[in-house]
C-alpha cells in the first residue's frame, strides 16, 4: 500500500504522562519501533494552541505514524499545558510560552528516565519558539525547526545557539505566512553552523503529501541518514 495521508504503520505505541516541576499532568503518546531499539529520539513540540496546535498536528502525527517503522526512530508526542486533543487534555492554561519551559523539561525528563537514544527537539512554528527558548539547557543532539515565526524567541536566544555543539537544521517554506526563507538567512546569520533549507512551494502548515515527505525526508536525513531514501510504499521495499 502506499505510505500516504492518516495510514499508520507498525509500531509501538503507549499513552504517556509527563509531570512538570510545577505538578501539572501533561497527556501524551510515545511511538517506538515495533521490534528494534530506536537509533535516535524526537521529541515534537506542536504548534500554538490557540490557533488549534496539539500534539496531533498533522505532520507530528505522521512523523509518529511513519517514522518508527521506515526510519528506527522513536516520536514522543504531547500537548503543552492546557492543550486538548484526542488523547485528552493538559492540565494547566496556555502562558505563551513561559511556564512552557516546564513542559519542555518535563519531556526531556521522561527521554531520560526511559534511556531514549540521541534525542532531538522537532518544533513546529511555536514549537520552534520553545526549542530555541530552552533547548539549550537540555541534553540534545540537535534541534529541528518548522516554520520559524521568531515572534517569541528574542535575537540574543537565537544566537546563543552559536555557542553550543548542538546541530540546528531549519527548514523554511518559500511562502510562509511568518518568515520567509531571506528574511530567516538573515534572522539566523548568527548561528554559522545552523543549515537552513529553503523549501520552494512550501506554506507555514506543509499542507500535501507532497511537503509532507520532504518534510519527513528532511527530518530523517539530520537524525538518521541511513534510513533515506523513506519508502513510499509498506512493505517496504
Amino acid at each position: 500500500m502506499e505510505i500516504r495521508g492518516p495510514l499508520e504503520l507498525p509500531a509501538q505505541r503507549e499513552d504517556i504522562e509527563l509531570v512538570t516541576a510545577d505538578e501539572l499532568t501533561l497527556v501524551g503518546e510515545l511511538a517506538v519501533p515495533e521490534s528494534t531499539d530506536p537509533v535516535a529520539t524526537l521529541v515534537t513540540l506542536h504548534p500554538l494552541p490557540t490557533a488549534g496546535g496539539f500534539m496531533d498536528s498533522h505532520i507530528l502525527r505522521k512523523a509518529a505514524a511513519r517514522l518508527p517503522a521506515i526510519a528506527d526512530l522513536a516520536v514522543l508526542r504531547f500537548n503543552t499545558r492546557g492543550t486538548s486533543s484526542p488523547r485528552g487534555k493538559s492540565e494547566g492554561q496556555f502562558d505563551g510560552g513561559a511556564a512552557e519551559q516546564f513542559d519542555v523539561a518535563a519531556a526531556m525528563d521522561f527521554v531520560r528516565e526511559r534511556a531514549l537514544p540521541r534525542p532531538w527537539l522537532l518544533g513546529w512554528s511555536f514549537g520552534t519558539e520553545l526549542a530555541l527558548k530552552y533547548g539549550r539547557e537540555h541534553e540534545i543532539e540537535g534541534i529541528i525547526l518548522l516554520s520559524p515565526p521568531l515572534h517569541r524567541a528574542t535575537d540574543a536566544e537565537v544566537a546563543a545557539w552559536a555557542d553550543t555543539g548542538v546541530k540546528v537544521v531549519i527548514l523554511v517554506p518559500e511562502l510562509d505566512d511568518y518568515l520567509r526563507p531571506d528574511e530567516a538567512r538573515a534572522r539566523f546569520a548568527s548561528v554559522p553552523h545552523a543549515t537552513l533549507i529553503a523549501v520552494d512551494g512550501g506554506k507555514h502548515l506543509w499542507v500535501g503529501e507532497s511537503q509532507t515527505r520532504r518534510v519527513l525526508t528532511e527530518i530523517v536525513a539530520a537524525v538518521n541518514p541511513a534510513a533515506l531514501p523513506l519508502p513510499t510504499t509498506w512493505p517496504a521495499g
